[in-house]
């Protein structure tokens, strides 16, 4: 996905670009607050510290924190794909991380992964891997999470003109021809949920997605909610959020954890840091920041 030309839109200015298509669209269903979520009963016991816990665990390379992200990686998670800048919500998420487990942010290396590749047996190139990874049961079987940073929603993209941007109900986008990323719970969504007649269309990652969109190939894609308003209103001309997908009883929000190599020992130092982030409310500060706005979206209920 080609890096949006100014991604603090999402910082600043998406709440009120939200807030248009809210003015206009309403649903009898509210969505839950899409916020930071808590530590789950792995996270290591509070005697140590994240940096004396992470002196214990061995990195990639020694005195250095290696951190993934994607290639390209996008607002408003990454702004103008320089994540070594800490501007967007992975990228000051990953530098607040590194400094609770006693490294300085040029002790912190960047590499680039894509997305899929890295979710297989085997070792890995990084220490832990911020790319919007939702934690599921099938991925932890060969990869280890850590406890979630982000709880977010599926939100659906398209053409502001299109015949199903007014869909507000999952029985309206049933002809609808709907894509997203391979790998992706988003796909699992389309395919599982929305279930429409053409079925899912997948693609490599959200550029290819994005790019069928814009030719027409696909009515929509499905997103994570924040990388929703970035693709809808800072890459696309005439593009919306038609709506988000909220989770009914009983079912998970997209829940976005740290991607590590399967049982490796910073699992716990790491979810230590996020704990200590959580707790003193400097991961609400950093979502406040970034994310602002992507609460705000109309739901799209599921009839």
């Amino acid at each position: 996905m080609n890096p949006i030309s100014s991604r603090r839109l999402l910082a600043a200015g998406t709440a009120g670009l939200f807030a248009i298509g809210l003015a206009a669209c309403g649903s009898k269903q509210s969505a839950e607050p899409t916020t930071t979520a808590a530590p789950s009963e792995t996270t290591v016991a509070a005697a140590a510290s994240p940096a004396e816990c992470a002196k214990d665990a061995t990195t990639v390379t020694a005195g250095t924190l290696t951190v993934a992200t994607g290639n390209p990686a996008f607002g408003p998670w990454v702004v103008d794909d320089k994540p070594e800048t800490g501007q967007g919500y992975e990228a000051a998420v990953a530098y607040a991380v590194a400094a609770q487990l006693g490294f300085a942010k040029e002790a912190v290396t960047w590499v680039r992964t894509g997305f899929d590749e890295v979710i297989a047996p085997g070792p890995k190139t990084f220490d832990f891997n911020l790319q919007q990874y939702s934690i599921t049961a099938e991925r932890a079987k060969v990869v280890s999470f850590s406890d979630p940073y982000y709880v977010t929603n599926q939100a659906l993209v398209m053409f502001a003109d299109s015949k199903f941007a007014t869909a507000t109900k999952l029985s309206d986008l049933k002809e609808a021809k709907l894509g997203a990323a391979v790998g992706t719970t988003s796909l699992d969504f389309i395919t599982d949920v929305i279930k429409p007649t053409t079925g899912a269309q997948a693609f490599d990652d959200n550029t290819g997605a994005k790019t069928a969109l814009e030719s027409k190939q696909l009515d929509g894609i499905l997103v994570d909610l924040p990388t929703s308003g970035a693709i809808a209103y800072g890459e696309l001309t005439n593009g919306t959020v038609v709506g988000q997908f909220v989770r009914q009883e009983g079912e998970k929000g997209d829940e976005l954890g740290m991607l590590l190599a399967k049982d490796s020992p910073l699992v716990g130092c790491v979810n230590l840091a996020l704990a200590n982030l959580r707790a003193s409310g400097e991961l609400d500060t950093i979502e406040t920041e970034w994310l602002k706005g992507a609460n705000g979206i109309a739901v799209i209920s599921r009839d």
